[in-house]
């Protein structure tokens, strides 16, 4: 039997359903906090993977934030939902929402891509056409779905 941790669940808007490893977890077992950047870092590629085949760009974080709401442990199972928030020059903002299967809220995120030229990384680009439409569409298509 394949043992799958995380799995994409939903496309609109995304939703990756996650199992805490035992190994992300600390002595108390609690997940370790570094570890929920990695759990959404892995929720925007999964996301920009979705979004566009080629953002014909790289996309390195600016910023990331969290508030953290509730704690996880080993074998707990929870959805993390992404939602474009802000749609900038050079950066925009996703809002990555952390549930139980319950529906309790667990964590929230903002993570801010920067766009950056793959050959000249010192300074940011605005973001290519084609990006800033496929994460309007997005952002466009999961108003009409709530509404």
């Amino acid at each position: 039997m394949l043992d799958v941790t995380e799995q994409v669940v939903d496309l609109l808007p995304l939703r990756v359903r996650r199992r805490v490893k035992w190994g992300e977890c600390d002595p108390a077992g609690v997940v370790y906090t570094a570890r929920f950047s990695d759990y959404v870092i892995s929720a925007f590629e999964l996301f920009m993977r979705h979004l566009v085949d080629e953002p014909g760009c790289d996309t390195p974080a600016n910023a990331l934030s969290f508030e953290f709401l509730a704690s996880l442990r080993p074998g707990d199972e929870f959805e993390m939902t992404v939602q474009v928030a802000d749609i900038r020059n050079r950066t925009f903002d996703l809002d990555i929402l952390g549930r139980d299967l319950d529906g309790k809220d667990l964590f929230r995120a903002r993570l801010t891509p920067i766009t950056i030229n793959r050959g000249d990384r010192s300074r940011a680009i605005e973001l290519p056409a084609m990006l800033r439409e496929r994460l309007e569409s997005y952002r466009t298509s999961c108003a009409k779905k709530v509404a």
